[in-house]
């Protein structure tokens, strides 16, 4: 059987979930290891230094993996919603 329709995927969702869920996942991380992960992604966040994140479990380079403005707008749109 042909499917002849084109499927049309939402990409930005998908990114957006997958910021949300490695940012929880950082989260739990540096709870686990004894950080306040509130002002580690914050001071990451407002200056763009990557060692405010700890490199524990990987965080750092889970973190890296999104542009911070795209991580602050899934953060300021979940705020609003």
């Amino acid at each position: 059987m042909s499917n002849d329709e084109t499927t049309i995927v939402d990409t930005k969702s998908i990114i957006d979930e997958n910021i949300k869920g490695t940012l929880l996942s950082i989260s739990e991380d540096l709870k686990e290891r004894g950080y306040d992960p509130h002002k580690q992604i914050v001071a990451y966040l407002i200056s763009g230094d990557p060692g405010y994140i700890s490199n524990y479990k990987e965080c750092r380079n889970r973190i890296l993996k999104f542009k911070r403005e795209d991580i602050l707008e899934v953060m300021l749109v979940s705020f609003i919603d």
